[in-house]
């Protein structure tokens, strides 16, 4: 998988986590309930494991992912000038 591919996947992973929340139109009512619950609350309770899940997902696709190397970085590094 190319890198661009795999930051394209982390972005469309982690843009529910972020607009869901904003979005207090979509859950700013009472009805249906759970559990005596207003669906306020439980809507952003439910958010909590997805948001987990998708963030959990996301960090597995950019661990695997290489740091950019830049030579001249490396250079002024002073734990590479004593290795």
């Amino acid at each position: 998988m190319s890198s661009s591919t795999r930051w394209t996947i982390v972005v469309v992973l982690l843009t529910p986590a972020v607009v869901l929340p904003l979005l207090v139109g979509v859950y700013d009512r009472t009805d249906p309930e759970l559990w005596g619950f207003p669906f306020y609350y439980w809507f952003q309770f439910l958010l909590i494991p997805i948001v987990a899940v998708l963030t959990s997902v996301a960090y597995w696709l950019t661990r695997t992912e290489d740091p950019p190397t830049d030579p001249a970085a490396k250079a002024d590094d002073p734990a590479e000038v004593i290795r």
